[in-house]
């Protein structure tokens, strides 16, 4: 699309005509101030003629003067003019969603209570497979990392870099952050992590197969916190409850009796307008993570930009021709003058 960045300037066209017609001719203000004056010079006559030849007009035919003069003039006032060529750009705008992961690392993790294509696998496996694909589908989405487990540690920043927070993810084995099961603290760290985010887009999904068994925070206290900062979270119950299958040191098979404090995992996402979700086998986490990402999908909208490219070479490249056609015609009238 073709526009005039300036066409204000197309109001200086008129403006030698206005000038021609106001201003009184020069030839009178010369005959009005050498009226009683004689010039004395030896070569008089080849005087006269010379400036004669080179008077208004220059000499020239008065039609091809003037028509070099108007394309120089429309030269000038068409580069002012700022004439541009426009194009248009679409971009796609995706305002995205900050989206805190906090993962369960503590001892219970490492429970055989899934099965996958038939054979036993911990807990621990299955969350990272399902949520690094959770992960890997949050196109526009700014994605961290919490591990939690005596304590709570920050293991990926906010990154639309999905593919560094999938790599984090494959790190995490389970007693990495101890054994215990610190669930406000990974909240409140959460909070701190969110906190700063726009409003409405700020996110956390909290997954954990226990119950609060360290830290300083109490998980409600910290929902409440979550609830002030207009924070939603998430709660994905893992694994199933009482006896269920752990290795020990040294890799023999032990039972033991293991909770999930379904209650508190309720409560603290009601708290924040969040859901929560238990998942005793891998189908079931699956659908709570496509539940998930529906329920948070990204919104895009596309904006056109337009993008100028400038032309104004092109009126100017026309002005400075006329100007040298001008500068030609005179010097080939003068030469004949004085030759």
């Amino acid at each position: 699309m073709f526009e005039f960045a300036w066409p204000w300037f197309a109001l200086l066209l008129p403006l030698p005509l206005l000038a021609r017609r106001l201003l009184p001719p020069r030839q009178a203000e010369v005959t009005e101030t050498s009226r009683g004056m004689d010039l004395l010079h030896p070569s008089a006559g080849r005087l006269t003629e010379a400036f004669t030849l080179l008077a208004p007009g220059w000499g020239l035919p008065s039609g091809l003067h003037h028509a070099v003069l108007a394309l120089l003039w429309l030269g000038l006032i068409g580069a002012l003019m700022r004439p541009q060529w426009l194009d248009a750009h679409e971009d796609v705008v995706s305002p995205g969603y900050d989206l805190m992961l906090a993962i369960d690392a503590s001892r219970s993790m490492e429970a055989l209570d899934f099965t996958v294509e038939g054979r036993r696998v911990n807990r621990m496996a299955v969350v990272k497979g399902v949520v690094g694909r959770f992960i890997e589908q949050r196109r526009g989405d700014r994605v961290g990392l919490i591990v939690f487990g005596d304590g709570a540690y920050l293991q990926a920043p906010l990154t639309v870099d999905s593919g560094a927070v999938r790599a984090m993810l494959d790190e995490i084995v389970p007693r990495m952050a101890g054994d215990a099961t610190a669930i406000g603290d990974a909240v409140g760290l959460a909070v701190k992590k969110l906190r700063d985010r726009p409003e409405g887009s700020r996110v956390l999904v909290l997954v954990t197969d226990g119950e609060n068994t360290a830290g300083s925070m109490p998980p409600i206290e910290a929902a409440r916190l979550a609830t002030q900062y207009g924070i939603r979270i998430y709660t994905v119950g893992v694994g199933s409850k009482g006896k269920v299958p752990v290795p020990d040191a040294s890799g023999r098979i032990t039972y033991e009796d293991m909770q999930i404090d379904e209650r508190l995992l309720a409560d603290m996402a009601a708290q924040t307008g969040g859901a929560a979700y238990l998942a005793t086998d891998s189908q079931a986490l699956e659908a709570i993570y496509r539940r998930i990402d529906a329920l948070e999908k990204t919104e895009t909208e596309t904006r056109t930009t337009l993008v100028p490219s400038p032309l104004y070479r092109w009126p100017l490249g026309l002005g400075l021709v006329a100007l040298m056609a001008l500068g030609w015609l005179l010097a080939r009238r003068g030469g004949r003058a004085f030759g």
